[in-house]
């Protein structure tokens, strides 16, 4: 007998709900840092590159004025679990979500059609090994390579717009170069720490077309010393 593994789950904002599938892929808190650190005005355009369950765009109806999000999922089974999520809120005025690889960009939409895109991408490095499970997928960047998250990022931004990103540390040198190649200049950054001095991930503000000079923010500390999330990660502003 097949068991139900949907959970809802309370996002602790604005009364915002999840489901989540834990036998496909969960989100961590790297959906909930980046969410916090995004910018987007009311009447704004915004894209999400690989939303999964799509929690980071739904966050975002709370947390910003912006009305108009996409969001791409190029597997079909969370695109599909994203899709219910948008309904489970009541946001299907706000949120379209797209079942297609952000490559294809261009099928659906012109170059340069908006203000802001965001991402929390597959960054691990893949091999030639790698399985194709739903799981390994939404981790691993075989589907999804730097150099094509950031062209396709540059692709959709208008000349001004800013894309935000988070990506494992190890590859930060990688991930800053790539931006740069593709005109889009790095302007804020911070890394996130275990609570040990472990440094893991970097969080990126880039500006198509701006100019050079970033900001570098202090470390956000993501864990205590037992390694449990501390409860700040929800309401961490970073304005």
């Amino acid at each position: 007998m097949k068991t139900n593994t949907n959970q809802i789950e309370d996002l602790q904002c604005g009364g915002l709900k999840i489901i989540q599938n834990k036998s496909l892929y969960t989100f961590t808190s790297d959906a909930v840092i980046l969410a916090n650190f995004i910018r987007i005005k009311r009447n704004q355009k915004a894209l999400e590159i690989g939303t999964g369950s799509g929690v980071i765009s739904i966050l975002l109806t709370a947390k910003t004025q912006c009305k108009n999000f996409v969001a791409f999922e190029m597997q079909e089974a969370m695109a599909s679990l994203a899709k219910e999520n948008v309904k489970l809120n009541n946001l299907q005025d706000k949120i379209q979500v797209v079942n297609d690889k952000i490559q294809n960009y261009n099928k659906y939409y012109k170059k340069g059609e908006f203000d802001v895109v965001f991402s929390n991408p597959p960054y691990m490095l893949s091999n030639d090994n790698q399985e194709n499970t739903i799981r390994s997928l939404a981790r691993h960047d075989k589907c999804l390579k730097i150099q094509e998250l950031a062209f396709s990022a540059a692709s959709a931004l208008k000349v001004g717009g800013t894309f935000y990103c988070i990506y494992t540390a190890t590859r930060a040198a990688e991930l800053i170069y790539t931006l740069i190649n593709c005109k889009l200049q790095p302007k804020t950054i911070f890394f996130t720490e275990n609570g040990k001095g472990s440094i893991n991930l970097i969080v990126v503000e880039a500006v198509k077309g701006g100019k050079f000079g970033v900001k570098v923010l202090p470390n956000l500390i993501t864990n205590d010393l037992e390694g449990n999330y501390l409860e700040s990660l929800h309401t961490q502003n970073f304005k």
